[in-house]
């Protein structure tokens, strides 16, 4: 009898200086997350991976690159381009926070009201977004998470491997405990 072949996968695009990250730079422990912004199930996630990192604070690092999936979510493509314009003027994460945190509101009226909320230039970021002078950067995030095997959002890789268990914060402290060394 032969046992099935088990394949994990493994992230193909390692972390760079171009990543977002939150964390310490030295977190014993990294977690890349392809997320969508319109996706509630990401939308889910994002409260836990917060409460994660406050816990963990000196052992995780979070590294977010977008993964929209555009055909079910019409919105998701421009919020991640608007997080984008954000992070041009070193803003991601405000604007990362925001965008989870109104998951109901990516509209383009009400997004640039989200992008004035954050403190950001509105009539700019929407210039760009309606541009699309990001669209380059979340297409090479995209293409990373194909080559990496993602297929869903959210979609997490713990030290470069694909994690398969839930997004609870139970099964997150489990992987981050499991992945940190002694």
């Amino acid at each position: 009898m032969t046992t099935p072949l088990q394949v994990t996968a493994r992230l193909r695009t390692p972390v760079t200086e171009t990543d977002h990250v939150r964390g310490p730079a030295d977190a014993p422990v990294t977690i890349v997350e392809y997320g969508d912004f319109q996706c509630p199930f990401s939308g889910a996630a994002y409260p836990n991976l917060a409460e994660l990192l406050r816990q963990r604070a000196d052992t995780v690092r979070l590294v977010y690159r977008h993964f929209p999936i555009a055909n079910v979510h019409p919105y998701a493509e421009s919020a991640a381009e608007a997080g984008e314009a954000a992070a041009a003027r070193g803003r991601f994460w405000d604007l990362h926070d925001w965008l989870f945190e109104h998951q109901d509101q990516l509209d383009p009226v009400h997004l640039s009201l989200g992008v004035e909320q954050v403190g950001l230039p509105a009539d700019e970021i929407g210039a760009e977004v309606g541009r699309r002078a990001h669209a380059d950067r979340v297409r090479r995030d995209f293409v990373g998470g194909i080559h990496s095997g993602v297929d869903a959002t959210p979609t997490l890789f713990v030290n470069d491997v694909r994690h398969d268990g839930g997004c609870d914060l139970a099964d997150l402290l489990a992987a981050v405990d499991a992945a940190a060394p002694p």
